[in-house]
């Protein structure tokens, strides 16, 4: 028998290495070709790697969370009797790695739980009692699932070829595998539980650091009346029909945001750093970050300025669900020029979001709630709600960013006025 090692393969974009997320196989498993072995993160994406060969598992380079160069060995496999090799190590796995885009990693303050890491060494789960009857055989080909699933599946012992999936095709979605998990262990947990950092949440981490590391913030809150926009909102989310989906604040801010940056272009810019340079677009793109059951992403709404306010609003919504299903695409997630978060319910009194570089300036929508404020010389009870701002102080002044914030503020309490263009002065 001869034996073949294959490399980390090229994945594109200038990468040099990439990081182990989840092996799927171990030494002295048999795998067929075309099985998923293992689990892998650039920069960029997140890659599911095929095998590119059938034979039984040698070795593993790497555990959960190491990083792997180009061209290193990745995993030596024994071929049967009589086959062949391939003729190159990394070329056919190179092409045949689909990648499966996660994220790109926004600078906005993400709040969520890091997953543990599945180990290299664990043993192949056995077949959950619980599992549904229609699914007690094992399945034929491979499972549909997404990766993060995959990850929760090997983290509670679930043989995902024992699980009914309830998604399209029969894909396994995250609801399957609360279904089919096994009842926790009776044995008293240990008082602390170490979780490596690894995958997406390494991603937003060091993203995260190297904005706020490099980049001064000047926050700046204002308190906005939004008692005529949550008028305007609930009068058009009674017009239309139930299927067209409830008008949220969000998209309604967003056109306003993209009126209002015709008067302050310096805040819809990218700074390449490498070169010393501030590149000014025309055009808005506005990212919209997005909590998802793996982290916090940022969609794009792109030339957001041409879009009607139900244009907006549907784009919001198909973004969102993309990004939350790890179905949007790599374009759909880098580009943007301006980034607008929002919390919702959770939004607070106020906050300090993070810069998505290499942009200069992020809005943060706050919890709208009725309270009683003098209105015209009376105490009356209006709706409420403060923007939270973080702007790059060394391009953009203290000055133009309160300016740009009144602005969309004067605009957000007369709605009227988002759907009129500003009129430049000759």
């Amino acid at each position: 028998m001869s034996q073949f090692t294959f490399k980390m393969p090229d994945l594109g974009e200038g990468t040099v290495d990439a990081e182990i997320v989840a092996w799927h196989t171990k030494p002295g498993d048999t795998v067929n070709e075309d099985q998923l072995i293992v689990e892998v993160m650039t920069d960029k994406a997140a890659v599911e790697v095929p095998a590119p060969v059938s034979g039984r598992v040698v070795s593993v380079t790497g555990a959960p969370g190491d990083k792997v160069a180009v061209g290193s060995p990745l995993i030596v496999f024994e071929l049967s009797e009589g086959a062949k090799p391939p003729e190159a190590a990394a070329a056919p796995a190179a092409s045949a790695a689909a990648p499966a885009v996660k994220t790109a990693a926004p600078t906005a303050a993400p709040a969520v739980k890091a997953a543990e890491p599945t180990p290299a060494s664990v043993a192949k789960p056995a077949a959950p009692t619980s599992a549904p009857a229609a699914a007690s055989a094992a399945r034929q080909g491979r499972v549909m699932t997404s990766p993060a699933n995959r990850r929760r599946a090997s983290e509670a012992g679930i043989d995902l070829t024992t699980v009914a999936g309830s998604g399209p095709g029969g894909r396994i979605m995250r609801a399957d595998l609360q279904t089919a998990a096994p009842p926790p262990p009776k044995a008293e947990a240990a008082d602390t539980t170490e979780i490596k950092v690894i995958g997406l949440r390494r991603l937003i981490a060091e993203r995260m650091s190297e904005a706020k590391r490099n980049i001064p913030h000047f926050a700046y809150v204002e308190e906005v009346d939004v008692t005529e926009l949550e008028s305007l909102r609930m009068h058009l989310n009674h017009s239309r029909s139930k299927d067209a989906g409830s008008l949220s604040y969000l998209p309604l801010v967003v056109m306003a945001l993209t009126r209002v940056i015709e008067s302050f272009p310096q805040c819809n810019v990218l700074y390449d750093a490498a070169r010393g340079v501030l590149i000014r677009h025309r055009a808005v793109h506005v990212g919209i970050a997005t909590q998802t059951p793996d982290g916090l992403k940022v969609p794009v709404v792109r030339n957001a300025q041409a879009l009607g306010l139900w244009e907006v609003a549907a784009e919001i919504r198909r973004l969102a669900e993309r990004a939350r299903t790890n179905k949007a695409t790599r374009e759909e997630l880098v580009g943007s020029t301006i980034t607008v978060t929002s919390l919702g319910k959770l939004g607070g009194i106020a906050s300090t979001p993070i810069i998505n570089a290499p942009e200069v300036a992020i809005i943060g929508l706050n919890k709208a709630v009725e309270r009683p404020v003098v209105y015209q010389g009376a105490i009356a009870v209006r709706r409420i709600m403060n923007l939270s701002s973080s702007f790059d102080h060394r391009f953009v002044d203290g000055y133009d960013a309160a300016a740009m914030i009144q602005a969309l503020k004067e605009r957000l309490e007369h709605p009227a006025t988002i759907f009129i263009p500003t009129v430049k002065t000759p």
